[in-house]
């Protein structure tokens, strides 16, 4: 173990200036997941438990959603929520009794409903998840390998924990993966930054969301931007 004095963002910052292993890139089809975008952690006037992110995270995450339909990839929307005694949560089950409580958030539930910022379309996949990965008994996979997924976009939060385990799984089941930094957040600052790095070291690419766009832009015939 190497020690350091520097910050977890000042380790990313390095990295990304000095990268360690070639991009992925994206490949031919692409999707985009975002991840827990729901009032229970995007709320903050209302929900201790919600955290701010980037002043563009919704902006850009919009934006990525229109690029991805306007090229014919999936866009998938995840929230957690459980049965009304939690019997279907595992082990967060057993963490806290508080009222605020993970497994206390119903399907039902305010904390459940998707942030009203996001642009959310009909023909967009919203998926209902237990634990941290969109892809851990879910079908998800199955619906990608429909859709002849090779690439996920993934946004949202939180990057130490939903958003970390969705990239090890998508990296795990074979696909590229791409976060746009400006579009994940986490509660604290430190673990933010410190999951950026691992990603980016070792799991996917994280790049500037307006370079996504940009890529994703060029993708497509003149007069079909969306």
């Amino acid at each position: 173990m190497q020690p350091t004095d520097k910050t977890s963002k000042q380790i990313f910052l390095d990295y990304q200036a000095n990268p360690r292993v070639p991009a992925r890139g994206l490949g031919e089809t692409i999707a985009l997941i975002n991840v827990d975008l729901q009032r229970r952690y995007t709320d903050t006037a209302s929900f201790s438990s919600a955290y701010a992110g980037h002043p563009r995270q919704f902006e850009a995450t919009n934006a990525l959603a229109r690029a991805v339909r306007a090229l014919g990839g999936p866009v998938v929307w995840a929230y957690v929520a459980y049965l009304p005694d939690g019997s279907d949560a595992g082990m967060w089950s057993k963490l806290s009794t508080s009222d605020m409580a993970l497994h206390k958030v119903g399907h039902d539930s305010p904390q459940a409903e998707f942030d009203r910022r996001l642009d959310i379309e009909p023909g967009d996949l919203k998926l209902h998840k237990r634990m941290s990965s969109c892809f851990f008994e879910t079908h998800l996979p199955s619906y990608f390998n429909f859709h002849r997924v090779d690439t996920v976009i993934v946004t949202g939060g939180a990057t130490s924990g939903c958003v970390r385990g969705t990239v090890m799984d998508a990296l795990s089941l074979g696909y590229r993966v791409c976060v746009p930094e400006e579009t994940v957040a986490d509660r604290e600052e430190g673990a933010h930054y410190a999951n950026l790095y691992d990603i980016a070291f070792k799991y996917g690419d994280v790049v500037p969301v307006d370079d996504v766009l940009a890529r994703l832009a060029a993708r497509l015939p003149a007069g079909d931007q969306p």
